[in-house]
């Protein structure tokens, strides 16, 4: 399982505040927070007024590249942002693009600078007339991209299509739409990989963190390859551990087991 660490995201409010006062403490310390989870990708997602976000996005990437070298998710609706920091060579190291998607020039405009890298580069499967209901749509949308990345040259392995969980409060198919669209794509192209923001289902529900273990007990289930998540989360990272060890992929549970000694799961 690919997961990338959530806690650096502007939308959480201590993480806004941390970036309007240039608070460098707090943000060093979200980050080691994750750490121990061993987590491939960490989130960069300023999610401020435009004018100020590419600010935001060269400080943020300074303070995370000098805590770690977990390769880090450039996270930004604007792909000019994203192109302008490709093209400068922002980071120390390839991480990933989060992300394009069919509305407008996206795709065509990230592709390129993508294609004969390393970077991964994360697909939502949304368009011009926003997120579709009809998990049918949602995979269409899926393999417009998909054969757009492979037009373009981007290694599709590295390619990771979000279907774009819903809240349960208001999709009631959610998590069962999800697992179709997973079990789609796989069918399209099985190197491309699948992803979700997983906390996304739970929105507007008391005691979240249940739905969450549930949603993405059922996504690992329909082969879901990688997770938008909070890596400090015992009981998530729970989950994937316990998944594991279940499905025979971790045998014995030695992983499972290492991970309860050094407190990642509890």
């Amino acid at each position: 399982m690919i997961i990338i660490g959530e806690k650096i995201n502007g939308a959480i409010p201590s993480i806004k505040e941390a970036i309007g006062n240039r608070d460098e403490a707090l943000i060093r310390e979200r980050v080691q927070v994750q750490l121990p989870a061993k987590p491939d990708f960490l989130d960069c997602a300023p999610a401020t007024e435009p004018a100020l976000e590419y600010d935001a996005m060269k400080w943020l990437i300074g303070i995370m590249e000098e805590e770690t070298d977990t390769p880090l998710c450039l996270d930004s609706p604007d792909p000019l942002l994203l192109k302008r920091l490709l093209e400068e060579g922002a980071t120390q190291r390839p991480g990933c693009i989060n992300s394009v998607n069919e509305e407008g020039t996206k795709c065509e405009t990230l592709f390129p600078l993508i294609a004969g890298t390393d970077w991964n580069v994360i697909g939502l499967t949304c368009d011009q007339d926003g997120i579709p209901l009809d998990p049918e749509k949602k995979i269409e949308i899926a393999k417009r991209i998909i054969d757009k990345a492979d037009k373009f040259g981007v290694a599709l392995g590295n390619l990771h299509i979000d279907p774009c969980v819903m809240s349960l409060s208001t999709v009631p198919n959610s998590v069962e739409d999800l697992c179709t669209c997973i079990r789609a794509i796989h069918e399209y192209a099985p190197e491309v990989k699948t992803t979700a923001a997983i906390s996304n289902v739970s929105y507007g529900m008391p005691a979240r963190k249940y739905v969450n273990m549930a949603c993405m007990a059922k996504a690992l289930d329909a082969g879901l390859d990688s997770c938008i998540i909070d890596p400090a989360s015992p009981s998530m990272m729970g989950i994937l551990y316990a998944h594991a060890a279940v499905s025979g992929e971790d045998k014995g549970g030695r992983k499972y087991n290492r991970a309860f000694r050094k407190k990642i799961i509890r």
